[in-house]
């Protein structure tokens, strides 16, 4: 499974996931399974009550590339690495034999800056779950805290979390600016189809609510 996203100055973005040739169909989705994933037994969230009132936006921080992303109710750590265009312009997932690590889109604002940050991982590969396996269990208010090269941790709250079909992907909902810092999570969903791949995308909307204690 790969992760593609085309990216377009003038309209926005078109983000796409797609079956890769380097792999078989997903595991979970040879099982039958709702590619959408989350919150389905076997799985638990983190013993955690969602923020009611989400909090107010912090101010944006200066540029600094995400090191390490933490998701405490779908219980994710991971590194993130920093990925770029191709000559299509599409950005391609971190490698496939590196399934727990989150990818960065580097030509964007880091995560914290002003502007939209993108992260994007798998949701699975042929071999067995990937780190945004459970990525639509997210609620509203719960946290994605981004350690930073610079040792800060920008903590973003979760607006909404969104399933959306290849066909009706809102381009500039999810990637235009909004005047505040946010943050984008995106991995595949819906049903998985041996031709054409995952028919949806899931996207985690959050923003910048405050900073956590420089990392050591």
């Amino acid at each position: 499974m790969t992760l593609s996203v085309t990216f377009s100055l003038v309209t926005g973005a078109v983000w796409a996931c797609s079956d890769s040739s380097e792999s078989a169909a997903p595991v979970t989705a040879a099982r039958g399974s709702d590619a959408a994933g989350g919150g389905a037994p076997p799985f638990r969230r983190a013993p955690h009550t969602p923020q009611e009132k989400v909090p107010a936006s912090h101010a944006p921080l200066v540029h600094s590339r995400p090191v390490k992303v933490a998701v405490p109710a779908i219980y994710i750590e991971a590194p993130v690495t920093g990925l770029t265009l191709d000559g299509k312009g599409r950005l391609g997932a971190p490698p496939l034999s590196r399934p727990k690590v989150v990818g960065w889109y580097h030509g964007g604002p880091s995560p914290g800056e002003a502007g939209t940050s993108l992260l994007v991982g798998h949701r699975d590969t042929a071999t067995g779950p990937a780190i945004f396996l459970n990525l639509n269990a997210l609620r509203r208010g719960d946290t994605v805290k981004v350690t930073r090269a610079d040792r800060r941790t920008a903590v973003f709250t979760v607006d909404e979390v969104k399933t959306y079909t290849k066909d009706r992907f809102p381009d500039e909902k999810v990637y235009g600016a909004t005047g505040r810092p946010e943050l984008r999570l995106l991995t595949c969903g819906g049903r998985f189809d041996k031709k054409d791949g995952y028919s949806a995308n899931v996207v985690v909307f959050a923003h910048l609510t405050s900073l956590g204690k420089k990392a050591a």
